[in-house]
């Protein structure tokens, strides 16, 4: 058996072993670049090196990177989907190319993970109007050993990378490789019997509004699922039974008192719970600290939250197993994200208050559910006392199911097993139709964050972004300049700032706050953006909150001597814009996190 911090530890070792530099995981919240809300693939933050800009860390790069997807919710509960997943990747940066990456993926397989060459298969691009066949890699796969019938041409819908959605983004051919899923099995047939083990990318291409046009610098991304990789090495079928979550299921049973092997709903309900906890504990945990709320990626986890407690009480538990849960995953991970340590009091308060929020709230459905069928009742009988022919309603309507379901959390299953028990049925299309429109309009949810924070780009919450470069200034003044920020959230009402600080703060160190900001706001600062190299800003005692995502250059801006900082912006153009400052509440997050709200008056 190879354990996940093994398995982490060999991808890491062997490509530093060829010259990759790991620069670690960053954020898994998009920064806006790529249009989407969360990072979801391991090339995505290294966008803008794909593309031709310097990298700090060199050409050769490496790293394990987490990732989100909610695009397939709903099929979470199967042996293989998950919101949160990582991908192993290392990328060259118009440096090697096909030759040396088909030659090191090789040789990752057959000697360190110990695949038999003869049983791997491959595919590649078989070409189109727009772009040729890619025989060069098949030509180089050949001349490695792989057989010459396990080397299979595929279309663009198979064997073709882009990040859709986008323009101007890297794309190009790529090369899959395939692995018996039995490799006991005698003269297994491709595709039936193999399963995919990984994706080399060769980014020859640019993608523009009406085709493609060569790139500069040739790039390799390469992207292998960790926990994928995991489960096949080990040679399980089963990707909740790795050693990433089978203590998580095994306390899931403790507590329920069911048994996961017996299968059906509850293995089911076992593996949304521990997929969904996973995810709110990355999230939560995350370097930009999402916390539930109704707007952005706060929606994202507070619906994969909810639907975690929906399923604690199917198989019988309190919500508060996810807090077990959650305890459980941030021993397994707090090696490879130490900041979950860090933050473990934070992110189990923030769990246990969501997990609260949400049991009062299925009390409310209950009384809503309710309504329903005394709404019907009291209709039947008013048409029954007119006519003795009526045919009575039975029917609880899809639109309200689908309201019960995304208000109050109620799962179409819940409703129509409280409705059996009063003689009614669901009227399950018309849920399937409300549910569709639902989940287009959360596809274009999923494509819209902001960066910063921020949950918009309106005049009101690029006022309220500003502000927190005043704010972050004077903590610092005022309580140490060791006060750093620790997370943000901003919308058009209000600013919600999180920083390192072991008390809370005196009436007198408000004030004295307050007073700050608001002497920069009455003397009418005017902004000022200049871009510079990263090195440049730090000489020039820049503040940086998450330096280690930065590329070569960056935005600086600067309110006069009083705040500099580096950031994505927007902003105000000059303080005189943004009213009276006022600090409306402090709250302790968790231990040495501390919390302002503020608001602009």
């Amino acid at each position: 058996m190879i354990t996940s911090n093994e398995l982490r530890e060999k991808w890491l070792s062997f490509y530093k072993g060829k010259g990759h530099t790991d620069i670690g995981a960053v954020s898994l919240i998009g920064d806006g670049s790529t249009g989407v809300m969360f990072n979801v693939a391991g090339m995505q933050p290294l966008m803008p090196y794909l593309l031709g800009k310097t990298h700090p860390e060199g050409k050769r790069l490496c790293n394990v990177q987490g990732c989100v997807r909610t695009v397939d919710i709903d099929a979470v509960g199967d042996a293989s989907h998950f919101t949160f997943f990582e991908m192993m990747g290392n990328w060259s940066l118009g440096d090697y190319f096909k030759k040396e990456k088909t030659a090191w993926t090789f040789e990752l397989l057959t000697t360190v993970f110990g695949l038999e060459k003869d049983k791997l298969c491959a595919t590649v691009f078989e070409g189109n109007s727009a772009v040729p066949r890619d025989g060069e890699t098949a030509a180089y796969l050949e001349k490695l050993g792989i057989k010459k019938e396990h080397i299979f041409f595929m279309p663009k819908s198979d064997n073709w990378w882009e990040l859709e959605g986008t323009v101007g983004t890297p794309c190009g051919p790529d090369n899959e490789w395939f692995y018996p899923l039995d490799p006991e099995k005698k003269n297994p047939v491709f595709p039936d019997d193999y399963v995919e083990i990984g994706n080399d990318v060769y980014m020859q291409y640019k993608k523009t509004e009406t085709g493609y046009t060569a790139l500069e610098n040739k790039n390799v991304d390469t992207g292998f699922g960790f926990d994928r990789m995991l489960l096949f090495l080990n040679g399980l079928s089963d990707g909740y039974m790795t050693d990433l979550f089978l203590p998580v299921i095994e306390e899931l049973e403790k507590l329920s008192g069911k048994k996961y092997a017996d299968g059906g709903e509850d293995r089911k309900a076992m593996r949304i719970i521990a997929d969904h906890t996973r995810t709110a504990v990355m999230l939560i945990g995350d370097e930009q600290g999402v916390l539930p709320s109704n707007t952005g990626a706060g929606y994202i986890l507070r619906r994969l939250m909810r639907r975690a407690i929906r399923y604690c009480r199917q198989i019988g538990v309190e919500s508060s197993a996810m807090l077990n849960a959650a305890k459980i995953f941030i021993g397994i991970y707090g090696g490879a994200y130490p900041l979950l340590r860090e933050k473990q009091d934070y992110i189990l308060s923030e769990i246990k208050k969501e997990a609260d929020r949400f049991e009062a709230t299925l009390a409310q459905g209950i009384r809503e559910f309710e309504k329903c069928t005394q709404s019907i009742a009291r209709k039947n009988e008013f048409m029954l006392r007119s006519n003795p022919d009526y045919v009575k309603e039975t029917v609880i309507g899809g639109k309200q199911a689908f309201r019960l379901y995304d208000t109050y959390g109620f799962p179409l299953e819940l409703t129509e097993e409280l409705a059996g028990e009063q003689g009614l049925t669901v009227d399950k299309e018309g849920f399937e139709t409300a549910f569709s429109e639902h989940r287009e309009k959360s596809r274009v949810l999923d494509k819209g964050q902001f960066k910063g924070g921020l949950e918009s780009h309106s005049v009101n919450a690029t006022r309220y972004h500003t502000a927190t470069h005043l704010l972050n200034a004077a903590l610092k003044i005022v309580l140490s300049p060791e006060v750093q920020q620790k997370g943000s959230n901003i919308n058009e009402e209000r600013l919600r700032f999180d920083f390192n600080f072991s008390r809370k703060l005196t009436d007198e160190e408000v004030r004295r706050v307050e007073d700050l900001v608001n002497e920069q706001i009455k003397a009418d600062v005017k902004v000022v953006m200049r871009e510079m190299t990263l090195e440049e800003a730090r000489a020039q005692n820049f503040v940086g909150v998450f330096s280690d995502k930065y590329g070569e250059t960056v935005k600086t801006y600067s309110i006069g001597a009083f705040s500099k900082e580096i950031c994505g912006g927007p902003h105000v153009e000059s303080t005189g814009e943004l009213g009276t400052f006022k600090i409306a509440k402090q709250e302790n997050v968790s231990a040495g996190i501390k919390r302002i709200k503020a608001v602009l008056q």
